[in-house]
């Protein structure tokens, strides 16, 4: 990832000396960290103050780590409703600088290691490009369309809230171990803080905002209040975005390599096998192989999201369902551009979310299902 100029150049060096040395680098990657960091929490209170009095907060979470004093702090929780009840974790914003210094210095290691069908999080892919994946593996395997083809879709139950700690330390220490041979000071750093990251315990100390009653209607399974110790992190954070790409690595790796599907692909912990008639059968078996697999990482298969069927019947995936030939938006999709398009009218959202919604429908095959969907927001199509 490229440098603010403006902080890199002569003047960084003059004021903070060289790389060479481990506390000016430390400075310099936590100031790269903070703009990144703040790029979307610039109207938020706790970015402001972390910036009304910038240098010295970050030197003073410069030297915290350096002394290994830091530690994460208490956030806030609370539910939301869209596109589903789910719980989210706030982290204060100087452990958000934390998690970007994190991905930083490790994710570029792991993207080059990660299975190409990995779409999440990852520059250059997402969820346009995961369906897009979908749609070519459905046309490679049913040979043009010619061949019978069958979709198997799967899911990890409760995915982030179960995530073994523990595990998910021995999984980056497999990275840093690999990325920094030598085990140098900057590799101490890095060890330091992931430990501090992934070990820390989010609901002691939380402030949780809302009606307390809403989390009685949440699934155990999707709250972090509910989980056994060492089990579960956020679902927010960056550094969990990243640690939850790192262990499903482990499931990729298995089903394309172990188990030899090569026309797969998974987007965090919803992920999909395209299978030819012939294979059907074995594939049927190997569903009890994967779900073996997971239980060893110490993760369940979700058994109400077992979904086997003909690809001409539609493969649901990432708000879209994809056909043999065509996709087109699913539900989700529908309703979101609905709601985006009647905030816009009520100047609630930019334009430049409707743009995004309109260049995704280019790609989805949806000229009428958008004039639906415009007609349902009581606004004029006329594109």
């Amino acid at each position: 990832m490229q440098r603010e100029p403006e902080y890199f150049g002569e003047e960084w060096v003059k004021t903070f000396g060289d790389e060479a040395d481990l506390d000016s680098w430390l400075m310099a990657e936590l100031t790269r960290a903070f703009f990144l960091a703040r790029k979307a929490k610039r109207s938020t209170y706790d970015e402001q103050v972390f910036e009304t009095r910038l240098v010295e907060n970050l030197i003073q979470l410069k030297d915290d780590v350096m002394n290994r004093i830091y530690h994460p702090g208490h956030g806030i929780a609370f539910i939301v409703h869209d596109p589903v009840m789910r719980e989210i974790f706030a982290a204060p914003f100087r452990d958000r600088v934390i998690h970007h210094f994190l991905y930083n210095g490790v994710a570029d290691w792991w993207d080059r290691r990660l299975i190409y069908d990995c779409y999440s999080c990852r520059v250059g892919k997402g969820t346009l490009f995961g369906i897009q994946r979908l749609a070519h593996h459905i046309k490679s395997v049913s040979e043009g369309y010619t061949k019978k083809a069958w979709s198997i879709k799967l899911d990890v139950e409760g995915y982030f809230m179960s995530l073994p700690r523990q595990g998910l330390y021995e999984r980056i220490m497999w990275g840093l171990d690999r990325q920094f041979p030598n085990k140098g000071p900057i590799y101490e750093i890095y060890k330091y803080a992931w430990k501090e990251v992934i070990f820390d315990e989010p609901v002691n100390g939380v402030h949780r905002r809302g009606h307390l009653g809403e989390w009685d209607k949440l699934p155990k399974s999707k709250s972090l209040f509910c989980q056994p110790p060492g089990r579960g992190i956020v679902i927010g954070n960056l550094s969990s975005q990243l640690l939850s790409n790192i262990y499903l690595d482990l499931l990729d790796r298995f089903i394309v390599y172990d188990l030899g599907y090569k026309h797969y692909g998974r987007y965090v912990d919803d992920f999909y096998m395209i299978v030819k008639e012939e294979e059907l059968e074995k594939a049927k078996k190997d569903v009890a192989l994967i779900e073996a697999f997971l239980t060893s990482i110490g993760l369940t298969l979700h058994p109400k999201k077992i979904h086997i069927q003909p690809v001409e019947r539609g493969t649901a995936f990432l708000g879209a369902v994809v056909y043999p030939g065509r996709i087109v938006p699913g539900k989700r999709i529908i309703r979101n551009y609905v709601k985006a398009l009647k905030a816009y009218t009520n100047e609630l959202k930019d334009e430049e979310v409707i743009i995004s919604y309109m260049g995704m429908m280019k790609h989805l095959n949806s000229q009428r299902t958008q004039q639906r969907i415009f007609e349902a927001a009581g606004m004029e199509y006329n594109i």
